[in-house]
């Protein structure tokens, strides 16, 4: 049985830390899933299954649904999302729905 040959890279945890760029994205991505986790209560449990934090950044806040019919519920549940993440001093940013495609 052959070992594995030697690592000649960071540790990808190392990587975060030391590379501005990927520690930026590390951040929005865990900043995306507080933001959801604050405003999970506020989606009905069928839809909350479906939902998943997507992209953050400073135009806009993207979450992932996987049919449209979650979509469409969520469109409508958007001024109370919003109005959660003012409240917790969270947000600022518009919030958009994207339907993921079907694997």
């Amino acid at each position: 049985m052959a070992s594995p040959p030697p690592s000649t890279g960071l540790p990808l945890a190392e990587a975060l830390v030391r590379s501005d760029s990927l520690s930026d994205l590390l951040s929005r991505v865990r900043q995306s899933r507080a933001w959801l986790e604050a405003v999970a209560h506020l989606l009905p449990q069928g839809v909350r299954a479906e939902v998943r934090a997507g992209p953050l950044d400073s135009a806009r806040w993207v979450l992932l649904v996987s049919n449209a019919a979650g979509a469409a519920k969520l469109r409508q549940l958007l001024p109370a999302l919003d109005a959660e993440l003012q409240l917790r001093h969270m947000g600022g940013v518009p919030i958009r729905i994207k339907v993921l495609p079907r694997a």
